[in-house]
This record gives C-alpha cells, sequence and structure tokens, in this order.
C-alpha cells in the first residue's frame, strides 16, 4: 500500500475538513472484548500519520472510559485533530443492560461539561446527538446544543440515527455538519429520508459499522459460537443462528471481489460505503473501528479502491436481502420512525 496519506473533504460549507475516512474508537473500551491498550494507542498514532483526522467517541462508550483513553493523545495532536463525542445514551451502573436516552437542556449542559473534563480539552469539533428522544422536540434539543456554540465549548453539531425530516427540522435551528448513522452493505435504512435531506442541507454522512460489526470481513460467522462472553455481537440479530447463516452466505461476491482485485473482503465492503459519496453526490467518511493497526493501514487502503459499475451490480442487491435486525430493540432508531 502506498505511503501517501488519504484525500480530505469538507462537511458542508463551513463544517470541519477531515480526512474521507475516520477512526471508531468506541471498541478500544467496551462491547468488543478485551483491549491491548498501548496496541490500541499505537492505531491512534498509525491513523493520524495515514491522513485519518475524524477520531470518534462518545460519552456511553466504557461509561466514559473511551473519553478518558483517547483524551491525552488528542491533546498531544490537537490542531491536527477533528474530535467528535456524543451525549444521550443514558446507562446505570446497577444495570448493564439498560440504556436511556435524554436529550432536555439540562442533561445536554451536563454531559458536555462532563466530556470535556475527561477528555481534557477546552471544546469539542463535533458534538452529536448520540439518539433522539421523541418526547424532546428537536428544535429544543438543537437549540440547546447551539448555546454551546456560542460558549465556544463545540465547534459544530451532529445528529445520529434520525430521519430526514428531524434533520430538515434540526437543521432550521442551527446548521448541523454531519450526520452519522449504520450505512453499509447490509445496512441502508439510512437511504430512505436520511440521505436525500442531507445532500439537500449539505450535511456530511459519517456511516459507522460500515463494515457491519466486522462480519462482512468475514473475521467470524456465528457471533454465539465464536465471540468472548464480553462482545455484544453476541446478543444482535444479525450474527447468530439461522440468521448468522444465511447473512455469511451473502458475501460470496464481496469475496469474489476481493480475490480479481488483490484485496480484502473489508477493503471492499469500505471502498462500497466509500462510493456513496459519488453515488449520491455528498461528503461521506465512514468510521471503522479498529484496535489494531494493520487493520488501520488495511482499512485506509479502501479509499484507493474504485468499484467498476459491474462490481457494485453484483453488491447491489445484498442489504435487501439480510436476514435479522440491527438491534435486537430498533426503537431508537431512525428506521423505527420512518
Amino acid at each position: 500500500m502506498s505511503n501517501k496519506k488519504i484525500a480530505t473533504v469538507q462537511f458542508g460549507a463551513d463544517g470541519p475538513l477531515v480526512g474521507v475516512q475516520g477512526l471508531g474508537c468506541m471498541g478500544m473500551s467496551e462491547f468488543y472484548g478485551e483491549t491491548d491498550e498501548a496496541a490500541a494507542l499505537a492505531t491512534l498514532e498509525t491513523a493520524l500519520e495515514a491522513g485519518v483526522t475524524l477520531f470518534d467517541t462518545a460519552d456511553v462508550y466504557g461509561e466514559g472510559a473511551n473519553e478518558t483513553f483517547i483524551g491525552p493523545f488528542v491533546r498531544a495532536n490537537r490542531d491536527r485533530i477533528t474530535l467528535a463525542t456524543k451525549y444521550a445514551i443514558v446507562r446505570k451502573s446497577d444495570d448493564a443492560h439498560f440504556r436511556g436516552i435524554r436529550n432536555d437542556r439540562a442533561y445536554i449542559r451536563e454531559a458536555v461539561e462532563a466530556s470535556l473534563r475527561r477528555l481534557g480539552v477546552d471544546f469539542i469539533d463535533l458534538y452529536y446527538m448520540h439518539r433522539r428522544d421523541p418526547s424532546v422536540p428537536i428544535e429544543e434539543a438543537v437549540g440547546a446544543m447551539a448555546e454551546l456554540i456560542e460558549e465556544g465549548k463545540v465547534k459544530h453539531l451532529g445528529l445520529s440515527e434520525v430521519t430526514g425530516g428531524e434533520l430538515r427540522a434540526a437543521h432550521a435551528v442551527h446548521p448541523i455538519a454531519a450526520l452519522q448513522s449504520e450505512w453499509s452493505l447490509f445496512s441502508r435504512d439510512v437511504e430512505l429520508s436520511a440521505i436525500p435531506a442531507a445532500k439537500e442541507l449539505g450535511v456530511g454522512l459519517v456511516p459507522y459499522s460500515p463494515l457491519g460489526r466486522g462480519f462482512l470481513t468475514g473475521a467470524f460467522a456465528d457471533a454465539a459460537k465464536e465471540l468472548s462472553d464480553s462482545d455484544f455481537r453476541k446478543f444482535q440479530p444479525r450474527f447468530t443462528g439461522d440468521n448468522a447463516k444465511a447473512n455469511a452466505a451473502l458475501l460470496e461476491p464481496v469475496h469474489k471481489i476481493a480475490a480479481v482485485r488483490g484485496a480484502t473482503a473489508a477493503q471492499v465492503a469500505l471502498a462500497w460505503v466509500q462510493q456513496r459519496a459519488e453515488v449520491h453526490g455528498l461528503a461521506v467518511v465512514p468510521i471503522p473501528g479498529t484496535r489494531k493497526s494493520s487493520r488501520l493501514l488495511e482499512n485506509v487502503g479502501a479509499t484507493r479502491l474504485t468499484l467498476d459499475q459491474d462490481e457494485l451490480a453484483l453488491l447491489e442487491p445484498i442489504a435487501g436481502q439480510v436476514a435479522g435486525d440491527r438491534y435486537p430493540d430498533m426503537s431508537s432508531t431512525s428506521a423505527a420512525r420512518e
């Protein structure tokens, strides 16, 4: 692979300029089994040297531990990094399965102060509403977020898992720089209404889980049998039992293209996501997560792979054949509100 740094793209007219691929840091602290922190830190450094500048975390990852972990790296490279974090998902220390959602003004202010403290920075480049609470008008929540910009605590605003209508309503209150939603060969719900709205408004797309949480790479075939008890993929409908077996069969064209191109399945899947920018006419910056420098370099290699029309045609039907929902409970996703 070439040592040349990846290209850059801007979110909207006034949003941040970032590398065309970012890094999701969630797995460095939780959800995907045990982490070697030294290897994870080396991966952060490798990413930056490769031209990755958008580093994505959230207050819910490790209940703040992920922000604390990446904080020193961010501070050491502050002028080279676009730091993204999120608020809204609430957990309980005495109930590992509890997930609540808060979008009220008091909680937003409490959450941003806590994130700034853990990260050890004066401002956050891109601050997302992680999930939408329908009981709070989105205009009210975004208005509270906009106050953080006026106070210098946040530079740009983002939303995650919202519909096109919700994005338009939010953008009318304050410009939204980026929309983060799941988008991959296995998950294309975002194309229903959010993508057209984002294109219309000039909002950038930040696809999370662009590798289908590793399933698209062939790293595992049945989460229940192959992954550790601390890995949350064991509890996701797509990755176990009959669903996993059916979905693994859908990967045949991915592996076929990879073999012909001398690429990996991960690179083919990521190249498909990266090319959504051309297909839909908007900025697209996927944030695959990894804890290994070797995987990071493999992932950024996908930014230099362009699939032809025949290859894209082979991949097109996959999403419509996927068995199982993205989450056991889809109620907090945009798909539930379409």
